[in-house]
């Protein structure tokens, strides 16, 4: 049976701002993974897919939840929005007392927190937030729309001003791909004309076909934005087969791994949000936003929205990236 801690830390939580609050992810895949056996907080992290960056999140997630005396619960949504509520109804299931959630889907996002606010059970986001935040705990924010737009900045500046061709791989359709993709193509000068734009799934093996079937019908493609790192290589693989190693490459993350492709050049570009600080912020806020509302007014220097640091990572600033991925 629970002590009545986390408990005051629900009905506070649930009053903050007026609501009840809620929850959204979960335990479909029946993996746990825990901070301290016996922390005085459970918390529940329900993350979107297996890429690069949600490996690194999660590491995230667990190294701060110990660090806090939380133990964690976590699943995997697969980038499917029905196994996101199915997560979601899961752990409402095991009584967690918060959950953190990076979501599949924006547009799963009402739904999700309906059934969780109905349960009593505060919600923190990570990378997104909603329009309305009233039902919602917190979240650790990634403007997505501006990463894209600092990518089109790169090109746009490297290009000074001529006519030029772009191709962009995006991910999977929703949540963070449809962001990334119009931050991009909006921000793009109008000397620059998207000729191509198709899903690369946030897989590499599919980015690749895709990567070979743009440069065959646009031969004379001048720049392509991609919509993680990992991609990204696959994609340069595929030009350089195929003789357009002048395809100059922009990304988003900042892992080890990209920067290390900046500085030898397989990228042109590529803007750090470090999964690490994300996961470290979201855990630390949820639990400080516990606190402030067992404790009426808690922790008064925790903010309920948290802005994550961008850095456009180019040649000329490598050693201004941010560590990605926790050790």
């Amino acid at each position: 049976m629970k002590s009545t801690a986390p408990s005051r830390r629900r009905s506070a939580a649930a009053s903050l701002a007026g609501v009840a609050a809620l929850v959204l992810a979960g335990c479909g895949s029946g993996n746990d993974s825990g901070g301290a056996a016996d922390g005085s907080v459970s918390l529940g992290f329900v993350n979107g897919s297996n890429t690069h960056f949600h490996t690194c999140l999660l590491r995230a997630v667990e190294q701060e939840a110990e660090a806090q005396d939380a133990k964690v619960y976590s699943a995997n949504s697969k980038q499917d929005a029905g196994t996101e509520l199915s997560n979601i109804e899961d752990m409402i299931a095991r009584n967690v007392d918060a959950l953190i959630v990076q979501t599949v889907n924006v547009d799963a996002l009402e739904g999700d927190i309906a059934k969780a606010k109905s349960a009593g059970i505060p919600i923190y986001l990570t990378s997104v937030a909603t329009s309305d935040m009233a039902d919602v705990l917190g979240a650790a924010v990634v403007d997505l729309k501006k990463v894209g737009a600092m990518d089109a900045g790169w090109i746009a500046e490297d290009a000074g001003g001529r006519n030029v061709t772009v191709g962009v791989v995006a991910g999977a359709p929703g949540a963070a791909s449809d962001l990334l993709v119009g931050g991009f193509e909006d921000a793009l000068p109008k000397t620059a004309r998207v000729v191509a734009n198709q899903p690369g799934m946030f897989n590499p093996a599919k980015a690749q076909d895709v990567a070979e079937n743009m440069i065959q019908s646009h031969p004379d493609l001048d720049y392509a934005f991609v919509a993680n790192e990992e991609m990204a290589f696959a994609v340069r693989k595929a030009f350089d087969a195929a003789g357009a190693k002048d395809v100059k490459i922009v990304s988003v993350n900042g892992t080890e791994e990209g920067v290390a492709a900046v500085k030898d050049g397989r990228l042109s570009a590529t803007v750090a949000n470090s999964a690490a600080t994300i996961g470290q912020t979201a855990v630390k806020s949820t639990v400080s936003l516990l606190d402030k509302g067992e404790q009426n007014g808690g922790d008064q220097g925790v903010d309920k929205i948290s802005d994550i640091p961008l850095v456009l990572v180019t040649k000329e600033n490598l050693s201004e990236a941010p560590q990605y991925c926790p050790k």
